[in-house]
């Protein structure tokens, strides 16, 4: 099992994949992957059926060198996209198997989200490109490492009793400097709430 650039917070709620040497193109496999980031793992998964059936498309906002202006890249605030086959195939594969160790894992599948996802370039496959005059040029492909970790979203936590938290007024007392004392104190009610001694 390779090693991932990073862990999930809690391995118990979390399932990662990854695929090295990836004989696709390495921008537009970036750009699909980062328009992942954070979408759940069925948005994920539909945005790139509707790229293939070419409903929508991967918005481009790195390598954008020769890449064509279009009206689908407006609705995710962008002017450049393309709609990456291969790619998003990939993709799709990838995602597909991080869904399979979450079944394995005993996780459900609509709890979880793309909470990592990062494309490396792999080293260059080198092949030869005939021209004029009997001179040789290089023909290179870009290939991708590619890393995915999905996991579940955490529960909301109940909202304080007390009043609003973007309420609250943080006071240095400056009678107790010697004992470095900060209080906080409720700016509704001005009762201390707690002390903190540093």
């Amino acid at each position: 099992m390779g090693k991932y650039s990073q862990e999930p917070k809690d391995a118990a709620k979390a399932v990662k994949a990854r695929v090295s040497d990836l004989r696709v193109h390495y921008k537009n496999t970036l750009n699909t992957a980062n328009h992942l980031k954070g979408l759940s793992l069925k948005k994920a998964q539909r945005f790139l059926e509707d790229v293939l059936q070419r409903k929508d498309a991967v918005p481009f906002f790195r390598h954008l060198g020769g890449i064509g202006h279009h009206a689908q890249a407006k609705r995710h605030k962008a002017v450049a996209c393309r709609w990456p086959q291969k790619s998003v195939r990939y993709m799709l594969d990838l995602l597909q198997n991080a869904e399979s160790n979450a079944e394995i894992q005993g996780l459900e599948a609509e709890t979880l989200f793309v909470s990592h996802v990062q494309v490396n370039r792999a080293p260059t496959m080198r092949r030869r490109t005939y021209r004029a005059h009997g001179r040789i040029n290089p023909y290179m492909s870009m290939p991708c490492h590619v890393e995915l970790i999905l996991a579940q979203k955490s529960e909301p936590v109940a909202k304080s009793s007390c009043c609003n938290p973007s309420s609250f007024l943080y006071y240095q007392c400056y009678t107790c400097t010697s004992a470095r004392i900060h209080y906080t104190i409720c700016a509704w009610t001005l009762q201390t709430t707690h002390a903190i001694y540093y």
